[in-house]
């Protein structure tokens, strides 16, 4: 079995809707293609081969700054994960 690759996602980071699909961007490989958007990240992290583990830090930062925009970045992340058995999203406590 593949070793789980953990990448960490920083909510410090994540400070207006620009900034958070940058921060995935970069964090995730995303390809250029990217839409920018919540449907696109669902995509993406749905066809994501391989077992990722992603791990959110600092989500109440994330939540503060993004409120209910953050709300739906988060929750497409873990639809994603359930869609996706190769994938795995964590909180970390901050």
């Amino acid at each position: 079995m593949a070793e789980w690759e953990t990448i960490v996602l920083d909510g410090e980071k994540m400070l207006n809707r620009r900034e958070a699909h940058d921060h995935l961007t970069e964090r995730l490989a995303l390809p250029d293609y990217y839409g920018r958007n919540l449907d696109a990240l669902y995509d993406i992290l749905t066809e994501r081969e391989g077992p990722t583990r992603i791990m959110v830090r600092h989500g109440d930062t994330l939540l503060s700054w993004l409120g209910d925009y953050g709300k739906a970045l988060l929750q497409t992340m873990i639809d994603a994960s359930q869609a996706n058995p190769g994938l795995e999203v964590l909180f970390a406590e901050d």
